[in-house]
């Protein structure tokens, strides 16, 4: 499909059904925010969810597993980048066994979006072609990149002007981010943001714990692993999501400072407590994989 059909696809879906934005924070190193909530709700999103809760509910699994004596002598590889899973299902079978056996936070915060939102279309702006991989045959029932949609912005340049101009005249809190929002996991597209945030320390010991971002150490790492590690946090990309193959050509310290400027900026609002992700909203969403 050519970039123009693809595009005006999308703007068809927009248009039949009521869709649901669901971005990874690793959105700002392409878009300004909170422009972008502004541009999508003017696109013709019904609602736009950040895949911070879903990461929340991921972490959540990993430290009851890591946790659990039964695990204590197997290595165990994150299987949050479907870059890393791809990988070691082709070239290295014989760790299959070994990745983390749960769905990534893009899958869990689907689920959860379908669980709420039966009637919503979902659709995943995605960092990296991995990840539209990933959403083939899953709860999302679209999938397009950063440039994809940054190409849908400038198409639709003067209708998206005209519409956010009275966006504007409302509260952001009424436009912003919906349900399952949720601070401290924006940090997640870091190379080992996962471990920043999974609440670690306690669970494993000094020594037990390796993050690595990108393929090449990756593999290194997998051809002559180290007895004392039980916890790989990997990527496959260097500077994990930030430096997905669709995201913009920017240096990985500019979208390091992007990324920490927005987890700043989202510091200080007040988001309404009905827009937090809370553990209830999953029950019932199974958030297991076998690999």
């Amino acid at each position: 499909m050519k970039p123009e059909e693809k595009e005006k696809n999308i703007t068809q879906e927009l248009k039949k059904h009521k869709t649901l934005a669901m971005l990874a924070p690793s959105f700002v190193s392409d878009f300004d925010y909170p422009e972008i909530i502004y541009q999508l709700r003017a696109l013709g999103f019904d609602k736009i969810v950040e895949l911070t809760f879903g990461a929340k509910l991921v972490n959540r699994e990993y430290h009851k597993i890591l946790e659990s004596p039964r695990y204590k002598k197997k290595l165990l590889i994150s299987s949050v980048c479907p870059g890393i899973v791809e990988t070691v299902r082709t070239k290295y079978p014989n760790y299959r066994k070994n990745l983390m056996p749960f769905v990534s936070p893009m899958i869990a915060t689907a689920k959860i979006c379908k669980k709420m939102y039966p009637k919503h279309k979902i659709c995943f702006i995605a960092p990296c072609n991995f990840k539209k991989i990933e959403a083939k045959n899953t709860e999302v029932d679209f999938c397009i990149d950063n440039n994809e949609l940054r190409n849908l912005i400038n198409e639709n340049k003067l209708e998206i002007e005209k519409k956010m101009r009275e966006l504007k005249k409302k509260s952001f809190k009424q436009i912003g981010f919906d349900k399952f929002y949720n601070d401290y996991t924006k940090i997640y597209p870091l190379a080992g943001g996962l471990s920043k945030t999974a609440h670690l320390r306690g669970v494993l010991k000094p020594g037990e714990e390796i993050k690595i971002d990108g393929i090449v150490d990756v593999e290194k790492f997998l051809e002559n692993p180290q007895k004392e590690i039980r916890f790989m946090d990997v990527t496959f990309c260097v500077g994990g999501c930030l430096g997905g193959s669709c995201i913009a050509n920017k240096s990985l310290e500019d979208k390091k400072k992007r990324l920490m400027n927005y987890i700043e900026v989202a510091k200080e609002e007040k988001i309404p407590s009905g827009r937090k992700g809370l553990v209830k909203y999953a029950k019932g969403v199974k958030l297991s994989k076998k690999y």
